[in-house]
């Protein structure tokens, strides 16, 4: 079993040029994707992501073991090699990614981690990237401890969330990206509600575009877009 993971977040539109087809071709189109998607990575999930934003239809959650030099050029590679032959209907609109590590913060490994190979899926899942402040860097190890613990303190009166935080600094324009996953929105709202209202929340820089994705079975999720 792998000791580090790469978590990639693909959103995808479809192409104006997608909708002219027939209906019939663009089963054959939907039909030849979802052959290709399970060859990305160890385990792919695909989100509906419209109408719950306009400018994206799809999410493609990848995720594998990337303890090798190039494990993560060879994903990157089979992942733009795989999708080649449809993106004349399918336009990218972002990715976020990173790798996984253990918490400075929170030493052992929580019950509410995400955990990308236990399946099924929950019904929700959200994800976006999030940036630190540079005044938050040049706190004091104990200054930041302690906004941290009552992070984890607010997040375990949450049980029904799972989170999966993902590092990419110096890798992306976001130092992080944070994945929850959840079968209740409102209550994730909540959850977020809380989490702003602590003391680390001005030494935050960034935390959006956020990617509500609706999970379903591969084929529920082709029949949307016939």
């Amino acid at each position: 079993m792998a000791d580090r993971f790469l978590n990639h977040y693909s959103m995808f539109a479809f192409d104006p040029a997608y909708w002219r087809l027939t209906a019939s071709e663009r089963g054959d189109v939907l039909a030849r994707l979802a052959d290709a998607l399970p060859k990305l990575a160890e385990r792919v999930y695909v989100y509906s992501i419209y109408p719950v934003r306009p400018e994206t239809d799809l999410m493609i959650w990848c995720a594998g073991g990337a303890d090798g030099d190039n494990d993560a050029a060879d994903f990157f590679a089979r992942f733009a090699m795989t999708l080649s032959p449809f993106r004349g209907y399918l336009n990218p609109t972002n990715t976020l990614w990173g790798f996984t590590r253990p918490s400075q913060y929170h030493p052992g490994k929580s019950p509410q981690v995400l955990d990308p190979f236990e399946e099924p899926r929950r019904a929700y899942l959200v994800v976006y990237p999030f940036s630190k402040t540079s005044e938050w860097y040049l706190l004091s190890q104990d200054a930041r401890q302690g906004m941290m613990n009552e992070h984890i303190k607010i997040g375990k009166e949450y049980p029904a969330v799972t989170q999966l935080l993902l590092y990419c600094t110096g890798l992306a324009d976001q130092e992080f990206v944070v994945v929850y996953e959840t079968d209740e929105l409102p209550h994730f709202s909540q959850l977020v509600t809380a989490l702003r209202s602590t003391d680390g929340r001005p030494y935050t820089s960034k935390d959006t575009p956020i990617y509500a994705g609706v999970w379903r079975p591969l084929p529920e999720i082709m029949d949307c877009w016939r």
